[in-house]
């Protein structure tokens, strides 16, 4: 798999920006779906990958950050708002937002921190050649999808009916959900779908789960679950259904089955090139 991942970072493209000491006019945008406390993981990780390769946060360069708060339709408008400003590049936080990033502008570098599936989702005409100016890291999440229904089906051996909470409006769910239902087939499980669109879904979904009897619960890539994940782990030891994530963050909420890459380690990008653009 490590093949396939994008071997372009974000320190690749600071380093495209200028050396560190004459960085101090330079302007990041940062872009996200969510809220300064649902990402401080990231964003600590962010920030030191910054200052590993000499970039200090309000010395020798600046960060605009801008959070739609859970609140998808503003990050048009948020994105717009960076490419006013004339940042030197942008960082999109998640797969939510990295789209409307690519709608505000096709000249601003844009650096996806972690992406599920960005050929899948068009954001990129393949990961060796990404062309445009979007690069980053993608995290393969939708190749993981059958490995995590495989877990747990180790874990819980007698499950038939697994209840997948996906987010319809995610340009990454068709390519995990067609991951996922390969592996199904082949573990002989019965997939229910269940959209989560919005906060309020959440609870609907565990009912409905419930009342379908299934064995177990997984869920895909979705910003809506992830600012809501204490919530999602509290509804899944109440309703004792259980239940693997993608992201560590549900393990720090309580979740007791993760699988994935380390997000923070995404955000860090720890790989400094010379590449320019």
């Amino acid at each position: 798999m490590s093949n396939k991942i994008f071997v372009l970072t974000l320190s690749m493209m600071l380093y495209a920006l200028c050396d560190p000491v004459e960085a101090h006019n330079r302007r990041i945008g940062f872009l996200s779906a969510g809220s300064p406390s649902s990402l401080s993981g990231r964003l600590a990780a962010f920030r030191e990958g910054l200052r590993e390769h000499g970039y200090i946060e309000g010395q020798n360069i600046a960060v605009e950050y801008r959070y739609a708060e859970g609140k998808r339709e503003r990050l048009k408008e948020l994105a717009a708002e960076l490419v006013r400003l004339k940042v030197d590049l942008i960082v999109t936080g998640g797969p939510i937002a990295t789209h409307p990033a690519s709608q505000a502008t096709n000249t601003i570098p844009i650096v996806m921190a972690y992406e599920t599936d960005p050929v899948g989702s068009g954001l990129v005409t393949s990961l060796a050649r990404p062309g445009g100016n979007i690069t980053g890291l993608t995290s393969l999440g939708h190749e993981l999808s059958g490995k995590r229904l495989e877990l747990l089906k180790d874990v819980v051996p007698k499950i038939f009916q697994v209840a997948v909470f996906w987010d319809p409006t995610n340009p990454a769910s068709p390519s995990s959900l067609k991951e996922l239902q390969t592996a199904a087939q082949f573990l002989g499980l019965n997939v229910q779908r269940m959209a989560i669109r919005h906060a309020d879904d959440i609870k609907g979904a565990f009912q409905e789960a419930a009342h379908r009897r299934v064995g177990a619960v997984m869920t895909l890539s979705s910003s809506v679950i992830f600012n809501q994940r204490r919530r999602v782990v509290d509804l899944s030891l109440k309703s004792r259904l259980p239940t693997i994530h993608s992201q560590i963050e549900f393990a720090n909420a309580g979740a007791v089955m993760v699988y994935g890459p380390s997000d923070a380690d995404m955000y860090a990008a720890p790989q400094p090139m010379s590449i320019k653009f």
